[in-house]
């Protein structure tokens, strides 16, 4: 990722539009901006999200709230609490993710 021409800002995420996205069950919703070829997003997932697919984007993930379990293609399995994070690069090892208690995290993709 490389970060070029991209202006000093500030961004007040409660004023960026909410939305919807995909899940097996419980909800997405994201926050996205978008700063030249970076993609930011706070992502709110709700008590009992699922993932309806196997992710191959990679991404760099801060947890702010609640818990994210991740599950990589290979069977091994991580939890992040509030504070911890992951980075995972472009096509490097698929991901997918729940949130049994719900979860609010900062991406940058």
């Amino acid at each position: 990722m490389k970060l070029a021409n991209i202006p000093f800002g500030t961004t007040d995420w409660s004023t960026v539009a909410r939305t919807e996205h995909s899940a097996l069950a419980g909800k997405a919703f994201w926050r996205t901006q978008h700063f030249g070829d970076v993609r930011v997003r706070m992502v709110e997932y709700t008590p009992g999200y699922v993932s309806d697919h196997w992710c191959r984007k990679g991404h760099i993930l801060l947890c702010l709230q609640g818990q994210l379990h991740t599950e990589l293609e290979d069977g091994r399995r991580f939890t992040l609490e509030p504070g911890m994070s992951y980075q995972v690069a472009d096509d490097a090892e698929a991901h997918r993710s729940t949130s049994p208690l719900g979860a609010a995290l900062f991406v940058v993709d």
